[in-house]
């Protein structure tokens, strides 16, 4: 049985579940899961806050699925990271008065990079420094350029997938990053931040 529904799209799995199997839940949540999480993670920089959002998210997906209100067919990743989406703008709402979220647990541990290896300890560190700063000037960025700029780059989604679940335009999209892009060169060339080796 479990075979059966493994090679299920996401759309039959739905399906399954809201006909009252549940198993089938089970392997949309692994299908899905690490890269909702990622995604939310990026945004919010704190763990703990990911995981609740992310157990938010699912329960949200449950129980709009189980009350036959799920009605995008053929999009459920874009359907899941748009719920996920929504969460976090309800959240930074209410926070308002937070205006700055933690960077410490994304950082990079370039230094222990067995690709590294064969580079000098001075290279190490100039790339250990880029990478700190690159994640400087990224927590910088409006919200909606630091979500398009990861989205492209760290999940590597198309900007048709990128436009879908944040619910924008393409050319939306494109705007966001193209000026995520500029506005990382202008802080850098303001801060003197060199970001080639």
């Amino acid at each position: 049985m479990e075979e059966t529904l493994v090679k299920m799209t996401d759309e039959q799995l739905v399906v399954n579940y809201s006909n009252g199997n549940n198993l089938a839940f089970d392997i949309l949540l692994e299908r899905h899961k690490q890269s909702v999480f990622n995604y939310i993670f990026f945004i919010v920089r704190n763990k703990e806050l990911a995981e609740d959002i992310f157990q938010e998210t699912f329960i949200k997906a449950i129980v709009t699925i189980k009350q036959g209100r799920y009605t995008e067919t053929g999009k459920f990743r874009a359907w899941i990271s748009r719920i996920a989406h929504n969460l976090i703008i309800d959240h930074f709402r209410q926070e308002k008065n937070e205006n700055t979220v933690s960077n410490d647990e994304a950082q990079l541990d370039l230094l222990n990079n067995p690709l590294l290896c064969e580079s000098t300890i001075e290279d190490r560190l100039i790339k250990t420094q880029i990478a700190t700063d690159i994640q400087k000037l990224i927590s910088y960025l409006p919200d909606s350029q630091r979500e398009v700029l990861f989205m492209r780059y760290y999940q590597d989604l198309s900007f048709k997938e990128i436009a879908d679940q944040t619910g924008v335009s393409i050319n939306t999209a494109l705007g966001r990053m193209r000026y995520a892009i500029l506005n990382m060169r202008r802080m850098a060339e303001e801060n003197n931040i060199v970001l080639t080796l």
